[in-house]
């Protein structure tokens, strides 16, 4: 049986995803389908990277603009409609391209994980939150051996989220977690590049963010009701520069925070793209044959 085409394009924050999808999508009939979770989100534009209309050209984009700031996608909802889209394109005769750097949207579409269909339980978590983490592990054990032994004790978030499903579903999340691959024919291409090297692109991004109004943005996301409380507003940028706007911060200091934190949090892609993700070719995008050597792959 043939199974229809998926390429997959992912890499840490700043390394050159979207330059390549749209190189590669423009040699081929092609649509690109975001596997990042930060472009989701309507008005925040600038601190995400987010491509502009004229970047994205004619070439179609999913999953950018989906949602407003205080509003959730959870990772359920973002596999099942990305299969959904996945399957739209194929059916068009057209090829998809999946780019992202959120790495357990990428892995939970290409490995076809199994999401317990369970929303938050607020009243039940509120009621576990009161527990100590050892109590809750302790009856996660009895209750889902197999999920226990992959939670450390003190991660209470997880074990949690783990005891919400037993409990809600009657059944263990570790049964409800199988996983079932999509019948596409996936090819992987991972970008990297040398930790100095990314690190001076981050640092120039953020430069380029701030002259391109990040503060103002943010200013107007505050402005709109979106604060501290609203979980887009915790990521990379925004939540430094919620300090500034605060005024426990200078702004200085906000944007130094945002290249530290950012620096951080790229060693933590590379970090888990290389440990987790399975048949992945990888190419240096400071190497001199690159990008049509990645070209060639796609």
């Amino acid at each position: 049986m043939i199974h229809p085409p998926l390429l997959v394009i992912l890499g840490a924050t700043a390394v050159g995803k979207t330059a390549l999808s749209l190189l590669a999508a423009s040699q081929r009939d092609s649509e690109i389908v975001s596997a990042d979770s930060r472009l989701f989100y309507r008005q925040m534009d600038i601190g995400t990277a987010k491509p502009t209309a004229a970047e994205m050209g004619d070439i179609p984009h999913h999953f950018i603009d989906i949602a407003d700031p205080d509003q959730t996608v959870t990772l359920g909802q973002y596999q099942r409609d990305c299969y959904a889209t996945i399957d739209d394109i194929h059916a068009r005769g057209k090829r998809p391209i999946l780019v992202g750097g959120t790495g357990q949207y990428v892995q939970a579409v290409i490995e076809g994980w199994g999401i317990p269909a369970v929303p938050p339980q607020p009243d039940l978590r509120a009621e576990l939150e009161t527990r100590p983490a050892a109590d809750l592990h302790q009856q996660l054990t009895t209750l889902d051996p197999i999920a226990a032994a992959k939670l450390h004790p003190n991660n209470k978030r997880r074990v949690i989220r783990a005891l919400e499903v037993c409990l809600v579903a009657g059944r263990p999340i570790s049964e409800l977690q199988r996983k079932s691959p999509p019948p596409y024919a996936i090819t992987s291409i991972g970008l990297t590049a040398p930790r100095e090297w990314l690190y001076q692109r981050i640092d120039q991004r953020v430069d380029a963010m701030i002259d391109a109004g990040l503060v103002e943005e943010v200013e107007a996301l505050v402005a709109k009701g979106y604060g501290r409380h609203t979980p887009a507003m915790s990521g990379l940028g925004y939540l430094q520069l919620l300090d500034y706007v605060d005024g426990t911060h200078t702004l200085n200091q906000a944007i130094e925070r945002i290249k530290y934190e950012t620096h951080r949090f790229v060693r933590h892609q590379n970090n888990w793209f290389h440990t987790q993700m399975n048949n992945v070719t990888w190419f240096d995008v400071t190497a001199a044959d690159y990008p049509t050597a990645a070209l060639d792959a796609c």
